[in-house]
């Protein structure tokens, strides 16, 4: 099963130029690895965003902090996660992803 989210998204802005890069995108990453029954989609989200904010990888935290909502984790839970990051992995990441998720979250909000 695909998430329609991602498949759209990397269809749209690369497929033309990278195919394989989608096609690996949806049907392995999504596809399989996402579904796979030893860990919960909540749990993969939450190693996710854990990943993302240590690596600083910002860019992709929006998808994923929408993700995460929808595979169960609340707006103060994915907070609280990148909160107990700061003391693990910097607290210049840490702050960073925090003003991702408050513009993520906000304009959520505001739509």
């Amino acid at each position: 099963m695909k998430h329609k989210l991602i498949t759209s998204s990397v269809r749209e802005k690369v497929g033309d130029f990278a195919p394989a890069f989608v096609n690996y995108t949806e049907n392995v990453l999504f596809g399989d690895v996402w579904r796979r029954s030893e860990l919960s989609l909540r749990e993969r989200s939450l190693i996710t965003i854990s990943a993302l904010v240590a690596g600083e990888h910002g860019g992709q935290l929006p998808y994923h902090l929408n993700l995460a909502k929808d595979n169960g984790l609340s707006e103060e839970e994915l907070v609280e996660v990148i909160t107990q990051l700061a003391f693990y992995v910097g607290w210049p990441r840490a702050a960073s992803a925090i003003q991702v998720a408050k513009d993520v979250f906000c304009k959520e909000k505001e739509s």
